[in-house]
């Protein structure tokens, strides 16, 4: 993007563009999309090792209360998540998408180092615990910073007809992270002796995760700054406090279908870091079979994730999407925890992928979608108020509560739960705008003056043609 400075005098508009160069776009997507990676790496491996740490920082005469402790302090993290994304999420809209990214990764991976270095409760005492705990504090604050402001930066340097693919690249990456974590978790299960993994094999995944933080940090720093971003700064000075007050006053129905969007996250959480342990505790499968069993379904959705991604941006995203995704969990997810009572592994394979591959297609389009619900003053805020709230209240408890159904002696009652959940979502869905880029639409909000007000001021071109040359990006 030209500075106020370079546009001086009569530019040439076929100059100006949405997003930047070809190469410096692709740098921002990879910083955008490692960062994110390592970022949700740190938050997943605590959820799939829980079960072989919690007797070693959370001891009990009881294994199965050393595993709801550790639960506990997993959902601590989703706690402090909507606080952080409803206070830090405008500083984004205020200050920058990059800044708030690069902050989020620091905090991160300096939680993941805390918890594989932190030494055993025979070691330290209560110390061991609190320090956990500071360290899920720590990782809920740069959690709630991360996602929306990662959204916002992928699907705005997106050009028009390709934010359904850019904006995938955020649950891709999450879900590369989740293959990756529980790989690593099958990883160390396989490799180390119960006696050896307990002692102190957990922690490699951790400490491997805090070093590749500092990769993601490198990336992120060398990143640009948004156009649309930068386009609204220039007109729109307002305080962060004033556009959360601006949001809640003039987006209530966005925020719910934000909302709604991100809600059956509670799925995504009970599949990620619940149903190795559910299949270990309900049918005695191996924990390091399970958690192979999974890696094979991973990937299935990050092939799946950007694919329809991709499609979204052809074929609309409301419609197809968020709604067939809705519906086949609803369909699928009773039979398939009904189905894992059946011995064998591959009959685990098949529930874990089946169940991925439908949350792969509520996965692709979600991020994208809440991007282009809102204007770009107050895009990440938007998306963070929505998404955290959502993800603390049913993301952070999911396994908890999966947990409980299990040890209460009704597992199926997991299914059930999050059934219903889906279920009030997919009615909202249908409210939902077609937000699709088959227009052309110059912005990535439906309606967004500012941001064209703010080219017009940064190049000397009227906003009408500067629109015309922004929808025309191939």
């Amino acid at each position: 993007m030209k500075t106020s400075k370079e546009a001086v005098g009569s530019p040439d508009s076929s100059e100006l563009t949405e997003v930047p160069e070809r190469p410096r776009r692709n740098l921002n997507m990879v910083a955008g999309t490692i960062g994110h990676f390592v970022e949700w790496y740190d938050w997943y491996i605590y959820g799939l090792l829980a079960a072989v740490f919690s007797s070693q920082i959370f001891p009990s005469d009881s294994p199965f209360a050393s595993l709801i402790a550790a639960l506990l302090t997993y959902a601590v993290g989703f706690v402090v998540r909507p606080l952080s994304g409803i206070i830090v999420s405008p500083l984004a809209d205020r200050f920058g998408r990059r800044l708030i990214l690069t902050l989020a990764i620091s905090g991160m991976a300096l939680g993941a180092l805390i918890i594989g270095l932190t030494p055993s409760f025979a070691t330290i005492g209560y110390a061991a615990p609190v320090l956990f705990l500071v360290a899920r504090i720590l990782q809920g604050i740069s959690a709630g910073s991360e996602a929306q402001s990662a959204i916002a930066f992928m699907v705005e340097h997106a050009p028009a007809n390709r934010r359904g693919l850019f904006g995938s690249f955020s649950n891709m990456a999450s879900g590369l992270a989740t293959l990756a974590a529980t790989g690593a978790a099958a990883m160390v299960t396989s490799a180390f002796t119960p006696e050896d993994l307990a002692a102190w094999g957990w922690r490699i995944p951790f400490v491997a995760g805090g070093i590749l933080g500092v990769v993601g940090l490198i990336l992120r720093a060398r990143a640009e700054e948004t156009p649309e971003f930068e386009a609204t700064a220039v007109v729109d000075q307002k305080s962060a406090a004033a556009r959360l007050l601006d949001l809640l006053r003039e987006h209530p129905k966005a925020l719910l279908q934000a909302a709604a969007l991100s809600a059956p996250a509670v799925a995504y959480y009970t599949w990620a870091t619940f149903l190795p342990t559910y299949a270990k505790l309900t049918t005695g499968r191996d924990l390091s079979s399970t958690l192979a069993g999974s890696v094979i379904g991973l990937a299935l959705l990050v092939v799946i994730v950007p694919v329809c991604g991709y499609l979204s941006d052809r074929l609309g995203r409301r419609k197809i999407f968020p709604i067939i995704g809705a519906i086949g969990m609803i369909v699928l997810f009773y039979p398939l925890l009904l189905l894992l009572n059946q011995p064998g592994f591959g009959v685990y394979v098949l529930v874990s992928a089946s169940g991925w591959v439908v949350l792969g297609i509520w996965q692709a389009v979600y991020p994208t979608i809440q991007a282009e619900l809102f204007p770009a003053s107050v895009r990440v805020s938007g998306i963070g108020f929505a998404h955290q709230i959502v993800i603390a209240v049913f993301g952070g408890t999911a396994p908890l509560i999966a947990a409980a159904f299990v040890g209460a002696g009704q597992p199926m009652l997991v299914a059930v739960y999050m059934i219903a959940i889906v279920a009030v979502c997919l009615v909202v869905y249908f409210t939902l705008p077609e937000t699709g880029s088959r227009a052309g639409r110059a912005t990535v909000g439906i309606a967004d003056a500012e941001v064209l007000e703010g080219e017009h001021l940064l190049h000397g071109v009227s906003p009408a043609t500067d629109e015309a040359n922004r929808s025309r990006q191939p």
